[in-house]
């Protein structure tokens, strides 16, 4: 099931999925002792992180973690736990475990598999995964032509964490795989500007998975989708 959600600018945008997703928290917090939040980086999520620090939650009993992650250390501007730290473990907020990517292996590739030890403890099926998708279609690190996608996007593979990298970006990269992204009760999609709705658009319509990551997700049947957008681009994006 795929439900689509439009505000107007990027704060109605933020408070609406920050609000949605404390909700799921707080009924998983009411079934389990713990609750389970994966997350994305990038510049889409930053404002919706710090209104859902100001949810009143039994935060000491939430793990979050990241759908992906750039191998570099977690105080880099680069790093994506760097972001969580600054903007969503605030306040009564900070008492929720991270659960981060980047961890002392020699390798990305020993750094994946190191990772997801930690993060295949975590409870599953996760509460809430939200993601973000790029210009080029691309979500979690997920990358059209990059090495490794194949593998990445079968969905039969074990949930699992793998070393990817961007086509023309310079970091080494670690993703959670389709499998473990699909591990999830509920989906959020966040996107901005008119550029990325055509971008989702396309991905709705027929053509191969591998030419737009996304449609992995949002023409999946298993795992229901919302998709959070607002017509106003992010500060620096195409318009």
């Amino acid at each position: 099931m795929l439900q689509e959600w439009r505000d107007g600018d990027p704060t109605m945008q933020a408070a609406t999925l920050a609000a949605a997703i404390a909700a799921d928290l707080r009924a998983a917090l009411v079934r389990r002792t713990r609750a389970s939040l994966v997350v994305s980086g990038g510049r889409s999520p930053a404002l919706m992180f710090a209104h859902l620090a100001r949810h009143a939650l039994d935060w000491s009993r939430v793990q979050i973690t990241l759908a992906d992650e750039r191998w570099v250390e977690s105080d880099d501007p680069a790093s994506n736990e760097a972001l969580l730290r600054a903007t969503l473990l605030r306040g009564a907020a900070a008492q929720a475990h991270l659960v981060g990517l980047k961890n002392a292996a020699a390798t990305p590739a020993a750094g994946a598999a190191e990772a997801w030890r930690t993060i295949g403890a975590m409870p599953r099926p996760f509460d809430v995964l939200v993601l973000g998708m790029g210009d080029d279609g691309h979500t979690a690190s997920l990358f059209p032509g990059s090495a490794g996608l194949a593998a990445a996007l079968d969905e039969s593979a074990p949930p699992g964490c793998l070393e990817m990298r961007a086509p023309t970006a310079p970091h080494a990269r670690l993703s959670l795989n389709l499998a473990a992204l699909l591990d999830s009760r509920r989906i959020c999609i966040q996107i901005r500007g008119a550029q990325k709705w055509q971008v989702y658009q396309r991905a709705r319509g027929a053509g191969a998975v591998a030419e737009l990551p996304i449609r992995a997700i949002v023409r999946q049947p298993r795992v229901p989708v919302d998709v959070y957008w607002c017509a106003e681009a992010e500060a620096g994006a195409a318009p």
